[in-house]
């Protein structure tokens, strides 16, 4: 198996050629993102949307900052789980399919919008069961959220891939 050599230094958590990620024996020397690299990816994503969601949301839907808290730490526990494993299935499938974790443009908003539906397919009734509404109801407060998260998902993920880009293959 070939190993790559980073351009750059190391970014936090990675665990460079020396000790190579789990996914690297299944995709050869395509670099793809570590697991610490993926879970600083999740937890700095959670804590900057909370930021904005709980205020935001509490004022434009009349809910409590408390009730929106829940709202928001309880889809952000989802999302994270859902974010780790569905971005390891999603590079999974561009290695096997493009040999490449590389995403374009187009790739980066199929991505953001199919991670965002299956999301929703949880939550909805989610917030539907926590706020006693119909789950019609809370259509709005959940298309809101998901507006929300559809536009920050991908401004934040290409903003993190430049921060912390992947190493080049050597």
């Amino acid at each position: 198996m070939s190993t790559y050599v980073p351009t750059h230094a190391p970014a936090l958590g990675a665990t460079g050629p020396a000790a190579p990620s789990a996914t690297s024996a299944v995709q050869g020397s395509v670099p793809t993102r570590s697991r610490m690299d993926r879970l600083r990816h999740v937890v700095l994503f959670e804590l900057f949307a909370l930021a904005t969601t709980i205020p935001a949301g509490s004022a434009l839907f009349g809910l409590h900052e408390s009730a929106m808290g829940v709202i928001g730490i309880g889809s952000a526990i989802t999302a994270m789980v859902w974010n780790y494993l569905y971005n390891l299935a999603f590079d999974r499938a561009m290695v096997r399919l493009y040999r490449t974790t590389h995403k374009t443009m187009r790739v980066r908003m199929v991505h953001t919008v199919v991670f965002e539906a299956g999301l929703q397919l949880v939550l909805v009734p989610g917030i539907a069961l926590y706020t006693h509404a119909s789950m019609l109801g809370t259509l709005p407060l959940s298309l809101s959220l998901a507006l929300f998260y559809l536009v920050y998902a991908f401004v934040f993920n290409m903003a993190y891939d430049r921060v912390f880009p992947l190493p080049h293959k050597g």
